[in-house]
Order: C-alpha cells, then structure tokens, then sequence
C-alpha cells in the first residue's frame, strides 16, 4: 500500500513538473517572438513620438521652411537632398522654436556626385 502511495505520488509531482516547465518555457518564447516582431515596441517599452523637425537653413522648391517628421532621439543626424539636388545633412536637435517644431541644424554640404 505504501508503495502505491508513493509511486501515484511521484507520477503526479513528475506530470505537474513537467507541464510547469512546458508553461514556462511557451511564456519565454512567445515573449521572444513578440519582442522581435517587426513593428513592434522597442525592447525598452518606451515608444517615442514623431516629432517635426525644421532643417534650419533649407526651403522647399516653392521657397517655404522644409518640415521633417521623424520619431529618431536628438542627436541623428538626417540627410536631406535639396530642390536642386544638393544633399545636406542635418543633426536633430532638443531645440523648441516658436511654431512649435523642433530644429534640426544644418552638419554640411555634400556635393552632388555626378559632378566628381
């Protein structure tokens, strides 16, 4: 009789031991899945906000301020190609200005490569 008890005792301790760690290890990977889906949150949990930029200095063919939206930290630099096609590049700045979008300053000129 003892023998019984303790052999239906360690079946139904190995079966629950055994669908814990299944559980587990599901939860790990759908979590792994989910973290590395494309469009999906950074790893981080924060989500940034597209911000508008002005490139200070630029205007648009029709001659107005050039707005880009972007969700990139302060700090990264863009490249914008110009009515002309002249490439310049710009660093995104923390900067508020008065319309209310942020400022991005000119870095530099690149020339256009065709003509080298």
């Amino acid at each position: 009789m003892l023998t019984d008890v303790l052999t239906g005792w360690t079946a139904e301790t190995l079966g629950g031991l055994t669908l814990l760690a299944a559980a587990a290890a599901g939860g790990w990977l759908r979590r792994r899945q989910a973290v590395a889906a494309p469009g999906a949150t950074p790893a981080t949990g924060t989500v940034r906000q597209v911000r508008t930029y002005t490139l200070l200095g630029a205007r648009a063919a029709d001659g107005q301020p050039v707005h880009w939206p972007s969700s990139r930290p302060a700090g990264v630099r863009i490249t914008w190609t110009g009515p002309a096609e002249k490439r310049e590049q710009f660093e995104l700045t923390d900067a508020v200005l008065p319309d209310g979008t942020y400022a991005a300053e000119r870095v530099s000129v690149y020339p256009d490569r065709s003509a080298l």
